[in-house]
């Protein structure tokens, strides 16, 4: 089990992970060791609230894919069962951050005196962009 809340868990058998042969350098070992974690969860066939399923289906994420899957590939350390609490752990990060409410803005209006200094620098720079038009001799 999976904990994102107090009162939210992820069984599992919802998540799929495979192993797969890491990308880029690493000797003879990289192309015979599976350590690198492929990790799949569909969003849509999870036992999420329905809450958290149209968030995480909102967000504009790659890891998201057009069918409702995350897929999540971790392959930063050498071995595989670091890499499977990697995936485990950047999946618990993503939905969390789907559910996370954004603060409200709170409306707030300009002091008078920056109004003040707002409008004398406008009049500032047209006097000085009048004084480089052309002179015209009476």
């Amino acid at each position: 089990m999976i904990q994102i809340s107090h009162t939210v868990t992820i069984p599992e058998h919802e998540i799929e992970m495979s192993a797969v042969r890491s990308q880029g350098a690493g000797g003879q070992n990289v192309n015979k060791v599976a350590t690198a974690i492929h990790l799949r969860f569909d969003i849509i066939a999870s036992s999420l609230p329905e809450s958290y399923k149209e968030r995480l289906l909102k967000l504009s994420d790659g890891r998201i894919t057009k069918e409702g899957v995350i897929v999540i590939k971790a392959q930063e350390h050498r071995t595989q069962e670091q890499n499977r609490e990697e995936a485990l752990q950047r999946l618990q990060e993503l939905i969390k951050s789907a559910i996370a409410l954004p603060k409200p803005r709170k409306k707030s209006k300009p002091t008078r005196s920056s109004q003040r200094k707002r409008l004398d620098s406008k009049t500032k720079r047209s006097q000085i962009k009048t004084l480089r038009g052309k002179v015209i001799d009476e």
